[in-house]
């Protein structure tokens, strides 16, 4: 047996207590397409077809085999995600602490975007949920929601969550989806966007340039979603950061918005850094997220064995707590 196929082995029988009712088919397909992954690291189906362990010696015939189960409408990317998801959050939330999640978008390849909705995990971040669409502009907020709703429904019961997201983001209905939900947030914001403030009406760009950096319980454009916002500038960069949040506005509250950068590690791992995913020529938006999914499983088999390492077999730099951007800041 070779190292991916014992690989694959170890992934199968993890589906197989995760998904006891996935179709054993359907799970031994994905175990070996995960292990295959993770051995060739790359997201172009004829690499992949070229090291995939089966009986078939043609890699044509094994191209086909990929394509048909990237096809199969059967494998439900949200259901294989949800006790991965289930897993990792409920280890976030112990204690009570706050599970950071981000909301982004990134190319996937030169036909279609992804939403992706992420949690930090240390400085990193794992992927949880998605949508893919034939798009070359910003994905709406209808996919948007569909992905989050997806990832409320893995969180544990009563666990709290502070979502993180760019400019693309920052709108009136994530605002209200949020408080609906009773989430925190720290969502980036135009400058354009129009504010109210009791009688009066402005813009965010005018507050800012007025040196109003802290505005509570102000309303944004004509749907008067209610929010607070608070807006930093450090020396050295070129543009604001101008953040809604749920939280009384700190200038401490708007540099959390940092946080949301462990997702743009996560997209160099799908892509320029890790598998390449704008190289697979897949055409159809759903082929492509069952691959997505295929990437993913492989990043959580990867993280997850970092981290048995690093807690096992600690470094000396390792075994030195970490410091918080907050704790840094204040010794600066």
């Amino acid at each position: 047996m070779g190292g991916i196929e014992h690989v694959a082995r170890g992934i199968v029988a993890d589906l197989a207590a995760k998904l006891p009712g996935q179709r054993k088919t359907q799970r031994g397909k994905l175990g070996l397409l995960v292990a295959t992954m993770l051995e060739v690291r790359s997201a172009n189906c004829m690499d992949l077809a070229a090291s995939l362990p089966r009986p078939c010696k043609l890699v044509s015939k094994r191209y086909q085999w990929i394509e048909r189960f990237l096809a199969n409408p059967l494998v439900e990317v949200d259901e294989v995600m949800a006790p991965y998801g289930r897993e990792v959050l409920e280890r976030l939330s112990a204690d009570g602490r706050t599970i950071v999640l981000m909301v982004d978008q990134s190319k996937a390849t030169d036909l279609h975007q992804m939403v992706m909705v992420s949690v930090r995990v240390g400085n990193r971040a794992l992927p949880l949920a998605w949508r893919v669409k034939e798009t070359q502009g910003a994905i709406g907020f209808a996919e948007q929601r569909r992905a989050l709703e997806a990832v409320l429904a893995m969180l544990p019961e009563g666990a709290r969550a502070v979502l993180m997201g760019d400019r693309f983001y920052g709108s009136p209905d994530l605002i209200a989806w949020c408080r609906e939900q009773r989430w925190d947030w720290r969502l980036r914001l135009k400058q354009e966007l129009l504010v109210f403030e009791g009688d009066g009406e402005s813009t965010l760009a005018e507050c800012l340039a007025r040196g109003e950096r802290m505005l509570s319980d102000v309303e944004l454009t004509h749907k008067r979603v209610r929010t607070h916002v608070a807006m930093v500038h450090e020396p050295g960069h070129p543009e604001p950061w101008i953040i809604a949040m749920s939280a009384t506005p700190t200038p401490h509250r708007a540099f959390d918005y940092g946080l949301r950068w462990g997702i743009e590690a996560m997209f160099s791992d799908f892509k320029s850094r890790g598998f390449g995913l704008e190289d697979s020529q897949i055409q159809h938006a759903d082929r492509l997220s069952r691959l997505i999914l295929v990437m993913a499983l492989a990043l959580y088999w990867a993280v997850s064995t970092g981290m048995w390492d690093a807690e096992h077999n600690p470094t000396a730099a390792e075994k030195k707590p970490r410091k918080t951007a907050r704790e840094r800041r204040s010794e600066a």
